[in-house]
C-alpha cells in the first residue's frame, strides 16, 4: 500500500459515506466510481490528500481514505470462512510474525491470514502458503495480487499429508479441518523454538490437537478464544452495540522444543505441562 499522504494511481482506496457505508477499489486513471449516490472520476481523486471530503456528481459526500488491513480483509471475495481481524491481530503478535520473518501456513482459504502475514513480514520476509484445492488457491492468489503483496507470497498446491518442502521456518499457522493429523509434518518444517498456531471450531478437536502437540514435543501451549464487543460511539448514548462478534474459534499456540534428558532425572512432561 502507498505510504504517501496523497492518493496515487494504483492505490487501493476507500470511499466512506456519511452512514459509514464504504467502497474499496483501485485508483485507475480515466476510470469512474459509480454508486447509487452518484459518480466520482478517479482522476478527480488522484492527487487529493487522504482524509479529504469529496462529492459525487449528485453532491453526495464521501471521505477518501486508505483502507486498513481489517477493511481489506472484511471485503475479500471468499470461498471459505475467513479469519476475523480480532483473531488475526492476536495471531500475528503471539507468533512473533514481524519484518524479515520466514513464515508458513497450510489451508490458504481466501487468503486473509496470508495477506496479514505478508504485510507483517515486510519486503524482506516471506510467506509460504499451502492449499489442496486449485479453485481456492486461485481466489487467494487474486486477493493477494489485489493488495500488491504477490512478491512476498509463494503458493504451493499439495496434500499436506505428504509434508512440506521447507525447514527451519520461524512460524507456522495451520488452518485445516483436522489439524491434529498434521502436527508431525508441521514440526519438521519449523526451526527449534519456532512458533505454531492454529484455529479450531470445536472442543473435541482442541483435545486431539493438544494430545498431538505433546506427542510431537511442542510445549508452552496456550488455548484461548477472543470475543469482541463494540460500543455505540455517540457521546449522548454510549452503550454496547446490538451485535457482537463472539466465538469464531479456539486459538492454540505452542513452540517446538528439543527435549533432552534432565540430569536430575525429572521427566519432561512434569517440567513443561501443556496446561501452563
Amino acid at each position: 500500500m502507498n505510504d504517501s499522504s496523497t492518493a496515487q494511481e494504483g492505490d487501493l482506496a476507500q470511499l466512506v459515506g456519511l452512514t459509514h457505508k464504504h467502497f474499496i477499489f483501485t485508483l485507475t486513471a480515466g476510470a469512474e466510481f459509480q454508486s447509487h449516490r452518484g459518480v466520482l472520476k478517479h482522476d478527480d481523486l488522484i492527487g487529493k490528500p487522504y482524509g479529504s471530503q469529496v462529492f459525487s456528481h449528485t453532491g453526495a459526500p464521501f471521505f477518501l481514505l486508505q483502507p486498513s488491513i481489517a477493511d481489506v480483509l472484511n471485503e475479500l471475495p471468499r470461498a471459505t470462512q475467513i479469519l476475523y481481524p480480532k483473531d488475526i491481530g492476536y495471531i500475528l503478535v503471539m507468533m512473533g510474525i514481524t519484518p524479515g520473518k520466514q513464515v508458513m501456513e497450510a489451508g490458504t482459504g481466501s487468503g486473509s491470514i496470508t495477506i496479514a502475514m505478508a504485510t507483517a513480514v515486510g519486503a524482506e520476509g516471506q510467506v509460504v502458503s499451502y492449499e489442496q484445492k486449485p479453485d481456492t488457491q486461485s481466489l487467494a492468489r487474486k486477493n493477494v495480487e489485489r493488495v500488491g503483496l504477490t512478491s512476498r507470497v509463494e503458493f504451493k498446491l499439495r496434500d499436506i499429508r505428504e509434508g512440506f518442502d521447507e525447514t527451519e521456518m520461524d512460524a507456522f499457522f495451520l488452518d485445516v479441518q483436522f489439524p491434529h493429523e498434521y502436527i508431525a509434518q508441521v514440526r519438521a518444517a519449523l526451526k527449534p523454538g519456532g512458533f505454531f498456531g492454529t484455529i479450531i471450531p470445536t472442543f473435541n478437536q482442541v483435545e486431539r490437537t493438544l494430545v498431538a502437540l505433546k506427542k510431537n514435543s511442542f510445549a508452552f501451549v496456550e488455548v484461548c478464544e477472543l470475543m469482541l464487543r463494540h460500543f455505540k460511539s455517540d457521546p449522548a448514548r454510549i452503550r454496547p452495540a446490538d451485535r457482537m462478534v463472539a466465538h469464531t474459534g479456539y486459538l492454540i499456540f505452542a513452540r517446538r522444543i528439543e527435549p533432552n534428558s534432565d540430569p536430575r532425572g525429572v521427566e519432561l512432561e512434569n517440567e513443561v505441562s501443556i496446561e501452563e
